[in-house]
């Protein structure tokens, strides 16, 4: 199906109640989780995902009210505003190939975990145990289950919310995790290791807040003390993907201890990206440079989970049917993934084409070309007159009786 993905439709097209799809996705007590981790358990076995990049992003969709689980006035990135909105955090396992969603979670603002919430936590099913947790917590929860779990990545890149987050540098740091995270112009860096000072107090005892002497530079202001360089870091369908990058190691305080990173910066026309990594001294430039890159990939994961698998047609309002969505959506992505690396392995692309169309790079798979492929291959059924009859008939009862229910609950209202 190409449009209009909701219960009601898929359930006529496969000729399955729409009430008993909404049942298998809202109430039916399969795990979405075990599904994952199944997932993922493939896609670790696969060679193709030995040199991987684990991407750390979030993708938020509006929503009309706080019926939904988790839904409230919160940032929504993809419209750029303040919103009513139900925000997933995600990650995203890249190549330069492929790239496929392997877990997610539903970040719950912290009122929904008020008293005064009870009713509508109880409503959409938050399991009792549930309690609030930030974005980057939500990250470095995910991030250890994949660890766990054995799937293989090189390194993680994430965006400034998560970048900028010290508690996630650190964790991931004493974890072993190689990772590049944006951060805000105004981050404080130091050329030389500074120093924690505990000055005395007037009585002549050491404070006890600590004090970091040392000159701290803002990011933004110390491209004069980097190494520069312009990196072509691969071709890509629309000629290369080239950018001016710059480098230095720099100390950064964590609570009262001096750590020696690398600060990473890259320039294109109109923007420029300061990045902290925890990479090794002997990394090379490219080497760097071409882990960052890949963090624009989730973006196109998100884009293909919403405009291609349906994940932006999703309607479910309790938190189960999101985990189930979720965990469905994985299996779409994964499935997607590896059919373009099936495509790849069967038909080798014919090196005489690079020559003919004078480029250094051949298209892959879209999500796009797998879905014709499926059409053709597994083609929807077309109605019967008599079937189409019944559907009809079947969708006038329901409305019929949802304006019956509607009408009782605003009578009980009144009688109250």
């Amino acid at each position: 199906m190409e449009t209009d993905r909701n219960f009601a439709n898929v359930g006529r097209k496969t000729k399955v109640s729409g009430q008993n799809l909404q049942h298998f996705m809202s109430n039916s007590p399969w795990s979405g989780t075990d599904l994952i981790e199944a997932i993922q358990n493939e896609i670790k076995s696969h060679p193709s995902f030995q040199e991987a990049i684990l991407v750390l992003d979030e993708s938020a969709e509006a929503k009309a009210g706080e019926h939904s689980a988790g839904a409230g006035r919160q940032h929504n990135g993809r419209l750029g505003t303040i919103d009513m909105s139900q925000v997933g955090v995600f990650l995203s396992l890249v190549t330069p190939q492929v790239n496929s969603w392997i877990d997610g979670e539903l970040y719950i603002p912290a009122h929904w975990f008020e008293a005064n919430y009870a009713e509508k936590r109880k409503a959409v099913g938050l399991p009792e145990e549930l309690t609030f947790n930030t974005k980057p917590e939500l990250g470095w929860q995910m991030i250890q289950r994949v660890q766990a779990r054995g799937i293989p990545f090189k390194a993680v890149v994430m965006d400034d919310l998560y970048g900028r987050n010290e508690a996630l540098r650190q964790h991931l740091d004493q974890a072993g995790i190689e990772y590049y995270g944006d951060v805000p112009i105004t981050t404080q860096v130091y050329l030389e290791r500074p120093t924690i000072d505990y000055p005395l107090t007037t009585r002549g005892k050491p404070s006890k807040t600590p004090v970091v002497v040392g000159q701290p530079y803002e990011v933004r202001n110390i491209h004069q003390h980097l190494q520069w360089q312009t990196l072509r870091v691969r071709p890509n369908e629309r000629g290369y993907l080239q950018a001016e990058f710059g480098r230095r190691r720099v100390w950064v305080v964590y609570g009262t201890t001096p750590r020696l990173e690398w600060l990473l910066i890259r320039k294109d026309p109109g923007q420029v990206t300061y990045v902290l990594s925890n990479a090794p001294e002997n990394i090379s430039f490219e080497t760097m440079a071409w882990r960052k890159t890949h963090r624009y990939l989730i973006e196109r994961s998100n884009q293909d989970a919403k405009s291609q698998i349906g994940w932006d047609e999703f309607q479910a309002r309790k938190y189960r049917a999101w985990v189930h969505q979720l965990a469905l959506t994985i299996l779409s992505s994964w499935f997607v993934a590896e059919t373009r690396l099936d495509w790849m392995e069967r038909f080798k692309q014919d090196p005489a084409l690079l020559t003919k169309y004078e480029v250094e790079v051949l298209p892959q798979l879209s999500v796009g070309n797998v879905q014709e492929l499926l059409r053709a291959a597994m083609p929807l059924p077309q109605l019967s007159p008599k079937e189409a009859a019944q559907l009809v008939e079947t969708h006038l009862i329901n409305r019929t009786r949802s304006r019956k229910s509607r009408l009782k609950k605003a009578k009980n209202r009144t009688d109250t």
